[in-house]
């Protein structure tokens, strides 16, 4: 995408943080990894990239940071309508996207590993799609393919359901709040995460997905401290200056999220003072130190700009193929020599989708919507 595509399209932000861009698009791509490996894997304890899903947490803080950043000074000026105008058009079409995908692709994963989609009617799987596009979760009792997930075609996208509450929340209430009561409210928050991470049999953070009460606790409370976190550095944070940053982040989040799974089921807390460690300090200290360099060489610009460009569309578009994957994994259990190369295609795949996902529709969706609703 060109400087000109990306002022035309990304109406919602006054500039692009360029570091922080490509590190959303490097955390996108470990979770499809992530997400590719964990077919293969028989426990989190065997896991290769054990932690990509903590990518989640991290998403929280760059969103949290850049919206501040972006509409701090903008609230006496705009309307409570045009920033959901702004969000929405930013959001939305990739969400819709990533349904009609998983619709498409919802009959080739069925199997011994997803026996239910054998048993769902197509009218049932329509009226599912037309749910997900509206964002709208599904319970339990709805669930088309025995994870219960809340988007049975498209898991991941349940962390856009915290994305739009946290949207929503800071819209109506966090922008009104002092710094000294962001303060108060992270504090508690961090309380939270290191309850969830240490104090309970998980060992991690993993959760979200589910329409559920304990679900939905485990997504607030991923939600809260990161993306608090983002918003009152945004507030706070001054940029320095530091060289090679998008290098050193870049490594620093690649290493975070490869981190082998820290001790064993009799000692869950250890990997949850990991997570907890990670999520509280280490992930806004990236962002920090992300803001604070500049992109000198033309390559480091353009590829931080295809990272970004590629990182909302690889992470809603790639689960689908991952189900499939799931499927064939579970049903061949395939040797390395077939493995590798089949865990590459979908990782490549991915991209490939994504990218024809950007220029194809997404990019001519939002600029259609910008010049319709601005």
């Amino acid at each position: 995408m060109n400087v000109s595509d990306n002022k035309s399209v990304y109406t919602d932000t006054k500039q692009h943080y360029a570091i922080l861009d490509g590190l959303r698009g490097v955390a996108a791509i470990l979770v499809v990894i992530f997400h590719v490996f964990e077919s293969h894997a028989t426990s989190r304890f065997d896991q290769i990239v054990n932690h990509g899903y903590l990518a989640v947490d991290f998403f929280f803080v760059l969103s949290g940071f850049v919206i501040g950043y972006a509409y701090n000074d903008r609230w006496g000026s705009m309307t409570l309508s045009g920033f959901a105008k702004r969000r929405l058009i930013r959001l939305h079409p990739m969400i819709i996207i990533g349904m009609v995908i998983g619709a498409v692709l919802f009959y080739f994963q069925g199997g011994e590993f997803f026996p239910l989609i054998q048993n769902t009617a197509p009218l049932e799987m329509l009226v599912i799609t037309l749910i997900g596009m509206t964002l709208i979760p599904v319970t339990p009792a709805m669930d088309i393919r025995g994870w219960q997930e809340m988007y049975p075609l498209n898991g991941p996208a349940w962390s856009l359901f915290f994305e739009y509450a946290a949207n929503i929340l800071c819209a109506l209430v966090l922008r009104k709040l002092s710094n000294r009561v962001l303060g108060i409210l992270l504090f508690f928050a961090a309380c939270s995460t290191i309850h969830l991470a240490i104090f309970t049999d998980k060992g991690d953070v993993i959760g979200g997905w589910s329409f559920n009460f304990e679900q939905l606790h485990i997504g607030i409370v991923r939600l809260a401290y990161p993306f608090l976190a983002g918003l009152l550095l945004s507030r706070v944070f001054t940029p320095g200056r530091i060289k090679h940053a998008f290098l050193f982040c870049s490594l620093a989040l690649i290493g975070v999220l490869s981190f082998p799974r820290i001790g064993d089921p009799t000692t869950p807390w250890a990997n949850g003072v990991y997570d907890a460690i990670v999520i509280l300090l280490v992930f806004p200290g990236i962002v920090a130190i992300g803001a604070s360099g500049s992109l000198r060489s033309q390559f480091s610009r353009k590829l931080s700009g295809f990272l970004g460009n590629i990182s909302y569309p690889i992470y809603i578009v790639h689960y689908p193929l991952v189900y499939i994957h799931l499927e064939w994994v579970h049903c061949t259990d395939p040797e390395a020599m077939l493995a590798v190369p089949v865990a590459a295609g979908i990782v490549l795949l991915s991209l490939l989708l994504a990218y024809m996902s950007l220029k194809l529709y997404d990019i001519p969706v939002r600029r259609w919507l910008n010049q319709r609703l601005n």
